[in-house]
C-alpha cells in the first residue's frame, strides 16, 4: 500500500482475543486490527498486561523508550513499561501495559476500589505510548468504557502536543449496559485540573462520573456493532440513560457489524471439531452430533433434534424465557439440549437443576472451554440466542457457517443477521420472534422443531445459512471507509 493511503491507527481495548477474553469484545478487537494489519494499514493495539498473558508463555520484548515510567494518579504514582510482542500465528505486532501494581489479579475485572485507575492509565498510557515513539495517530480507536476517557484527555491534558492536531477519535460501544461510574471523589485522579469543565456537569453536580458518557460527549465519531443497536440505543426502552445525548448526535451515530474471523470458524477447516465438513458434503456434521452426544452423554434417539446454547448467562441473554419454556418443551418433544456458559448463580442453578430432572437429555458445562464451543456449533441442530437486547452477537452468525438454524429474537445484531425463514419462497436462514415473551420464545422453538421435520425444508434453511458471508473482508472496509471520511 502506498505511504499516502496508509492509516495510522492506535486501537486501544481492555480484551483482545485470544489473551484476553470475556465476550466478543476481544473477538472484535483482535479481528479487526488483524484485518487492517493485512491491508497494509499501520495499527498498534495496546491492552494491560494481565497476569494470564503474563503467565500464558507469550514472547515479549521491551521498548526502551517506554520502561519505567511514571504517572501520577491523584495522590499515587504509579510505574508502568509497554512491551511489544507479536500475535501467535500472525505478524501483528501488539501492545502491553505493564503495571503489576494494577494488572496482576487472578481476572480481568477484579472488584476493587482501584477499579478506576486501572482504566485512566491504560487510556492515558495509550496517548504516552504515542508521544513517545513519535507515532502520531490518524484515529484513536477506543472500545467500550474502559477506553472511553481518551478523547477527553486528548482534548484537556494533551492538547498542548500537536502531535496529535489532525487526530481524530472513534469510540465502538459492544454494549451500552456496562458504562463505567464512578463517585465525583475520583476527579482529582483524573488530572484534569481545569479541564474538568468538560465533564457532564449535571453528572458531576450529582456526584458522580460516567466514562462511557463522557466518551460520547467528546468522540469525533461513535459506533456500535451492528446497525440495529445503533437506532435501539436512541431510544428510551434500549438507551440505557443515554438516549438523549446519543439522539443530540445521531448525525455521528453509526452502526456497522462486526465480521467473522472465518479463519477460526468454518467447519472445512476447524481442527477443534473432530469432524471436518462443507456445504457440499454434510456427512461430517451428522458424524459430529454424533460425537457430541457421546461426549455430553447425552442419551436421546440420534434423529432428536439438539439444541445447543454458548453463552454468558445473564438477564440480557434471555434466560428467564428459557427458564418458563424450555422445560414443557423437554416433556412434550423429543429433544436433546446441551448449554456451555457461566453466569448469575441463579441461573447457573437452574441448568444444573434442568440436567437433574432430564438425565441424558440435557447437559450443561458450567465454566468456557473453547473446543466445546466450537464443537456444539459444529454438532446442534439448531442454536437457541433469545436475548432480551443484543448489541452485534457472534454465535448466530457461527452458527449460520456451521449449518446449524438459529433460534434467535429480532433484536440488535440479531435482527441484522438472521432472516425469518419462508416455507412459501424458501427464503430465510433461520427462526426470529420480536415480543420479548414466553409466547415468543415457545413459538419460535416449536416452529424450528417442526421445521426440522421437514427435511427438504431443513437442507434448504441450512445451505441459505451456510451461504451468508459476514467476514471482516466485508466489515472491516466499513470501517477504514469510514476512518478515511473522518481524517479528511
Amino acid at each position: 500500500m502506498a505511504a499516502e493511503n496508509r492509516l495510522k491507527i492506535c486501537l486501544v481495548s481492555s480484551e483482545f482475543a485470544p489473551l484476553a477474553k470475556t465476550g466478543g469484545l476481544a473477538d472484535v478487537c483482535s479481528a479487526l486490527s488483524a484485518f487492517l494489519h493485512e491491508a497494509g494499514h499501520d495499527v498498534r493495539p495496546l491492552l494491560p498486561l494481565y497476569r494470564r498473558i503474563s503467565h500464558s508463555g507469550l514472547k515479549t520484548a521491551p521498548l526502551d523508550s517506554l520502561q519505567n515510567l511514571s504517572m501520577r494518579l491523584g495522590p499515587h504514582s504509579v510505574t508502568y513499561s509497554i512491551d511489544r510482542a507479536q500475535l501467535p500465528d500472525s505478524s501483528l505486532d501488539i501492545y502491553l501495559l505493564r503495571c503489576p501494581a494494577l494488572y496482576d489479579r487472578d481476572s480481568i475485572y477484579p472488584a476493587g476500589d482501584d477499579e478506576h485507575y486501572r482504566f485512566i492509565l491504560l487510556s492515558r498510557a495509550a496517548i504516552e505510548m504515542c508521544q513517545r515513539t513519535g507515532f502520531a495517530p490518524d484515529i484513536f480507536h477506543a472500545h467500550d468504557w474502559h477506553t472511553a476517557l481518551i478523547p477527553l484527555f486528548l482534548k484537556t491534558v494533551y492538547a498542548w502536543d500537536r502531535l496529535f492536531a489532525h487526530t481524530r477519535t472513534v469510540l465502538t460501544i459492544h454494549n451500552l449496559g456496562y458504562q463505567g461510574i464512578y463517585g465525583s471523589g475520583i476527579l482529582g485522579d483524573l488530572g484534569l485540573n481545569d479541564g474538568a469543565r468538560e465533564l457532564h456537569q449535571d453528572d458531576l453536580s450529582a456526584g458522580r462520573i460516567n466514562f462511557l458518557k463522557t466518551g460520547l460527549l467528546h468522540a469525533d465519531v461513535l459506533t456500535t456493532v451492528s446497525p440495529t443497536y445503533a437506532r435501539e440505543i436512541q431510544s428510551d426502552e434500549y438507551g440505557m440513560g443515554l438516549q438523549d445525548l446519543l439522539r443530540a448526535r445521531r448525525e455521528t451515530v453509526f452502526g456497522i457489524l462486526n465480521g467473522v474471523d472465518y479463519g477460526e470458524w468454518d467447519p472445512a477447516h476447524d481442527q477443534l471439531i473432530p469432524h471436518r465438513y462443507s456445504p457440499d458434503n454434510l456427512d461430517g456434521k451428522r458424524k459430529n452430533k454424533l460425537a457430541l452426544k457421546t461426549e455430553l452423554g447425552l442419551t436421546t434417539e440420534d434423529d432428536a433434534p439438539l439444541i445447543g446454547m454458548v453463552s454468558r448467562l445473564t438477564a440480557q441473554k434471555g434466560i428467564d424465557l428459557i427458564q418458563s419454556v424450555l422445560p414443557e418443551v423437554l416433556r412434550a418433544r423429543p429433544l436433546t439440549f446441551a448449554v456451555l456458559g457461566s453466569g448469575e448463580p441463579a441461573f447457573e442453578r437452574f441448568f444444573t437443576q434442568l440436567q437433574r430432572a432430564f438425565g441424558g437429555s440435557v447437559c450443561y458445562y458450567n465454566g468456557y472451554s473453547n473446543r466445546l464451543a466450537h464443537w456444539i456449533e459444529a454438532g446442534s441442530d439448531i442454536f437457541l440466542m433469545p436475548s432480551r437486547f443484543e448489541p452485534c452477537g457472534l454465535n448466530q452468525m457461527y452458527s449460520l457457517r456451521y449449518g446449524t438454524v438459529p433460534v434467535v429474537r429480532q433484536t440488535g445484531g440479531l435482527a441484522d443477521t438472521v432472516d425469518l425463514y419462508d416455507p412459501g419462497t424458501k427464503a430465510g436462514t433461520g427462526v426470529v420472534f420480536r415480543d420479548y415473551n414466553d409466547a415468543g420464545l415457545r413459538w419460535a422453538v416449536n416452529t424450528a422443531l417442526d421445521l426440522f421435520q421437514d427435511k427438504e425444508a431443513w437442507r434448504r434453511i441450512v445451505m441459505n445459512g451456510m451461504a451468508k458471508d459476514f467476514s471482516w473482508a466485508r466489515q472491516g472496509a466499513v470501517y477504514v471507509d469510514l476512518f478515511r471520511r473522518l481524517t479528511r
